[in-house]
């Protein structure tokens, strides 16, 4: 995999949607790590609830390189704030840290991670004492203290360590009846193949549906070992890093056992899945099983969230279940305060984030999959089949695809959105538009599960494309479309 030239010069301190990352050794430092975690866990002091009386602040990190020393280090960088940090004692998902902070008690978590970056990134999650990823307004908080200049000198000293794999591993069994999920897939003859891409949640899966599951093969594990490069893509969870898994999964249905992908991103909290037939299941066609499952099959309450750039069949089959429908601007901070005020069963994004009301506000994607699973047990039929029959039931199949499309600098990225703005299409790759949606973007609604959205990044010349629409070759019709737009202004 061809990498982008490095920078030369560090960017500036900025924190994104979900934290602080950039380039190891660039612009993640030692000497820069350690006083934004000292402003991070300043600033979960300062934001505690009145009633939270605890000092702690739980540390963890991903398989990344450097990620377990950067975490020790930062450990001094809490000390010497005068609170206590509590440092995970091996690599591990991020939602273990969130489960951590609420089962504890602590004031919140900083997890030194990149997410689903490239191998050469590295990062600062900071989540809340509620075990989500804190807002905007904290981050900017954060930054407004670090600008500030106010010193904080690191305090050495021992480290306390806890078992954040253990205590996270047993919250989920106290919550999914995972031996019934192991013996139903032994009844049924599925098979579950599972793809962490060597990132912090390999052996999740298989510790919770036992040795059992994995002696008789109803669940194994692939590229589970520790690799910082990756396998030389970056470890996130989209069809092109997947065909050792596709083909995997293609093999054993051959063979006649039935079985279902489930890959992770580097630090566990994104999910997507590959069918029996090896087709490529993002969050778009898992929520709407989710949804389907737990309002129809479990009768949980709550209402269902989804981001703009979602698929028309989640709204329907919420529809059809007698559920309410939000829809908010992409980023899962949008989902996570709905959790926080008001009853959710379910809140998704199409980039594999999903998050369940019943758990944390915050995605987990070990969570997601053994509901997943629990999906396919209850229906006693394979992943495809499931999603084929509930597409059948609520209007039929559709397709989706996404572009993100580099633009050759920020004036053209300018004069783009003020075209879009001012005068957007009329018609699209001759399909006239029905409605212009501007909850995130401009989003032009073609007809029934048919429709193109257009967003720029907030930082770079970068464009991203979605697109829903009846099938395969008008998707790649209508992101043609949209590309040559975007080039021709």
């Amino acid at each position: 995999m061809a990498s982008a030239p490095l920078p030369l010069e560090a960017a500036p301190i900025s924190f994104g949607t979900d934290g602080w990352r950039g380039i190891l050794g660039v612009d993640i430092t030692v000497e820069r790590l350690l006083p934004v975690a000292a402003a991070a866990a300043r600033e979960l002091e300062a934001s505690a609830p009145p009633d939270l009386a605890s000092r702690e602040v739980v540390i963890g990190f991903d398989r990344r390189f450097l990620a377990p020393e950067l975490a020790e280090a930062i450990c001094a960088a809490v000390r010497g704030a005068e609170l206590v940090p509590i440092l995970a004692d091996t690599p591990s998902p991020t939602p273990a840290a969130s489960w951590a902070v609420v089962e504890r008690g602590a004031l919140g978590a900083l997890v030194i991670t990149a997410s689903h970056n490239p191998p050469e990134w590295l990062g600062l999650k900071i989540k809340g004492p509620f075990g989500g990823s804190v807002e905007g307004d904290f981050t900017q908080r954060v930054e407004t203290r670090l600008a500030a200049g106010g010193i904080t000198v690191p305090r050495p000293g021992p480290v306390q360590r806890f078992d954040a794999l253990g205590t996270y591993l047993a919250g989920l069994k106290a919550k999914v009846d995972t031996t019934a999920l192991a013996e139903g897939l032994q009844r049924l003859g599925l098979r579950v193949i599972v793809d962490p891409m060597h990132g912090s949640a390999a052996g999740v899966l298989p510790a919770l549906l036992g040795e059992q599951a994995v002696a008789s093969g109803a669940i194994e594990e692939i590229r589970s070992g520790r690799d910082p490069l990756f396998g030389g893509h970056p470890p996130e969870p989209l069809a092109p890093y997947l065909q050792e898994l596709i083909t995997a999964v293609q093999a054993s249905t051959a063979a006649g056992r039935p079985a279902m992908g489930i890959v992770f991103d580097g630090d566990g909290d994104r999910i997507a899945a590959v069918d029996e037939t090896g087709r490529f299941c993002s969050t778009q066609l898992l929520m709407p099983l989710f949804i389907d499952h737990l309002a129809g099959c479990r009768q949980l309450p709550g209402t269902v969230i989804k981001t703009v750039s979602g698929s028309d069949l989640m709204q329907r089959v919420a529809e059809d279940l007698g559920r309410t429908v939000l829809e908010k601007p992409v980023g899962f901070k949008y989902i996570a305060a709905e959790m926080l005020a008001g009853e959710v069963l379910v809140g998704g994004e199409e980039s594999g984030g999903v998050g369940f009301g019943m758990h944390l506000p915050e995605r987990d994607a070990p969570f997601a999959a053994l509901l997943l699973i629990e999906a396919l047990v209850e229906g006693g039929v394979p992943l495809g089949q499931r999603i084929d029959a509930l597409q059948q039931r609520c209007g039929g199949a559709a397709a989706y695809d996404r572009l993100d499309l580099r633009l050759p600098d920020m004036a053209a990225r300018g004069r783009l959105e003020t075209l879009l703005n001012a005068t957007p299409p009329a018609e699209v790759a001759g399909a006239a538009v029905q409605e212009v949606i501007r909850t995130d973007g401009v989003k032009l609604r073609l007809g029934p599960s048919h429709w193109l959205m257009l967003r720029f990044s907030g930082t770079e010349p970068l464009l991203r494309l979605y697109c829903e629409a009846p099938g395969e070759e008008r998707v790649a019709a209508v992101l043609d479309w949209a590309r040559q737009l975007a080039e021709q202004v």
